[in-house]
């Protein structure tokens, strides 16, 4: 079977319309608005060389942030903000995916846009510029009826670099909520989907070049003075823009948003629970790629419906508890908290997937090694390996204050690379995924446990405030509920760790419905 004969490049192309389009609004809202705070502050600072300085080196301060990271840094400070206007105003806004990812991405555009538009009106010739204040033009009619003329083609250039810098960092706005080209990309890296990962490369480097092209027509115009190239330039954005528009509004209202986290089991149950629902007749959508806590405030403040979240996850991280109550205890706990914030537990869906320090079997073996009180001796000679959040979570603290554990180096990986590594020597130990099939493919063993260092993690079903009376809802995913056994969740992971069109998160959700539906 060829490359581009793979079923993968179809399920790719049917989620282009809703990927493309958010992709194009994020970007064209966020160089919408970097253009209308630059363009203003270039012609004051033009003049001005102490303000020009400023703004320039705070600008080029700003693009030595990494892109994910300034994404990040919007979300809690709009969550922050959100809050204070609901206390103080009585109404909020949602600090969630779009909002951050045009303010950070609009930061990031200045640059290019500024020092374009500061060196295309210093290029202005001299004698230019007293010629219209002899023929009596006041400053504001010479900037712009002369000024701003001249330098448009410098301006424009600028406006490429910044769309194309824009286009491309808005694929890692994934993570915070708005969907983008980056979902391709994100959503291949977990679950080992390399022709969705390559789509989402292809897709954002066309759309990138599109954009400069066009872009491109409209400087070459405006220098040669050509209205017929500047006018097919602007046509051809505008009817970019509107293409991408279609799906935003012919998508219904009423349509489910289904969140999912950072790793493969995520994937696959927000597929079935998107399955589930569309199979009862409800329209339902993803955002995927959520870190922990982004999704449980996106649920909390109704920019997600519905996930599946652990409840050992929020015990300790969402909601701070210090103390490991028994399984039983916990979830009345929980189920109490959460209802004090109008967030719904539904119910769960009949397995667990804990934390857990896992190793090569063999090895394991001639170590002696049993348990995590039993691997403490040897820990300082070794090297371990996890997942992005877990050496800031609670549970690797709660593991170091109970067994004393000190590793040689820890190392952060991607969820499915982290078991390849430990199987292949790379790292010694890894903070693995009770539920994962990886563990019996690679023949690791799962160490115990002995103090109970780490809370159960029974997998649960959230749903939004504003869902907790939607009784169509609650009938649609009742079947799911105390279903899905350990044993068949592995099998269903290992099925999403494969690299072929059955192993997509789609593929693998019917197969397990097909094992667990009633």
């Amino acid at each position: 079977m060829s490359l581009f004969s793979d079923p993968r490049w179809s399920e790719a192309l049917a989620h282009l319309p809703d990927y493309l389009g958010n992709h194009v609004r994020v970007s064209v809202a966020a160089l919408a608005l970097g253009l209308l705070v630059s363009l203003p502050l270039a012609i004051i600072a033009r003049n001005r060389p102490l303000l020009r300085g400023a703004l320039l080196g705070l600008a080029s301060i700003v693009q030595t942030v990494p892109g994910l990271a300034l994404l990040a840094l919007f979300y809690p400070l709009l969550l922050a903000l959100a809050a204070l206007s609901l206390s103080w105003f009585g109404f909020g806004f949602s600090a969630f995916g779009f909002l951050p990812a045009v303010l950070a991405l609009a930061l990031y555009s200045m640059l290019p846009v500024l020092r374009n538009t500061i060196t295309g009106l210093a290029g202005v010739d001299a004698a230019i510029l007293e010629a219209a204040q002899g023929v009596g033009m006041t400053p504001r009619q010479s900037l712009f009826t002369v000024e701003l003329p001249l330098a448009l083609p410098v301006m424009m250039a600028g406006i490429r670099t910044a769309a194309v810098w824009v286009i491309g960092t808005a694929t890692l706005s994934t993570p915070i909520g708005q969907t983008s080209l980056g979902n391709y990309i994100f959503a291949g890296l977990q679950t080992q989907n390399w022709v969705f990962v390559l789509f989402g490369c292809l897709a954002a480097a066309a759309l990138a070049l599109a954009v400069d092209q066009l872009l491109a027509l409209i400087e070459i115009g405006l220098r040669n003075r050509s209205r017929v190239r500047t006018a097919l330039g602007g046509i051809g954005i505008a009817a970019l823009v509107a293409a991408t528009l279609v799906p935003a509004v012919s998508r219904s209202s009423t349509s489910y948003i289904v969140g999912a986290k950072t790793f493969t089991e995520q994937y696959v149950l927000s597929a079935l629970i998107a399955q589930r629902l569309k199979a009862a007749g409800l329209s339902a959508t993803a955002r995927e790629g959520l870190g922990s806590n982004v999704i449980f405030d996106a649920l909390a403040s109704n920019d997600v419906d519905v996930y599946v979240d652990y409840s050992g996850t929020l015990w300790l991280n969402q909601f701070r508890h210090s103390d490991i109550p028994p399984r039983a205890a916990l979830l009345a706990g929980l189920q109490a908290t959460l209802a004090q914030q109008n967030i719904t537990l539904l119910g769960q869906l009949g397995f667990e997937n804990a934390y857990a320090l896992v190793m090569p079997r063999k090895r394991a073996e001639a170590l002696g090694i049993r348990s995590i009180a039993d691997l403490v001796p040897h820990a300082a000679t070794m090297s371990m390996a996890a997942d992005y959040e877990f050496f800031s979570r609670p549970e690797w603290a709660g593991l170091r204050k109970s067994y004393g554990l000190s590793f040689r180096a820890q190392r952060q990986m991607q969820p499915d690379f982290m078991y390849a590594a430990v199987a292949s020597g790379e790292v010694d130990v890894i903070a693995g995924y009770t539920s994962d099939g990886l563990i019996a493919k690679y023949d690791l063993v799962v160490l115990d446990d002995v103090r109970h260092a780490i809370p159960p993690y029974d997998a649960i079903v959230l749903l939004a405030p504003r869902r907790a009376a939607d009784q169509a809802l609650r009938t649609a995913l009742q079947s799911l509920l105390g279903s899905i056994n350990i044993a068949i969740m592995r099998e269903a992971n290992l099925r999403a760790a494969g690299n072929d069109a059955a192993s997509s998160p789609d593929a693998v959700a019917r197969w397990l419905w097909e094992k667990v539906g009633k």
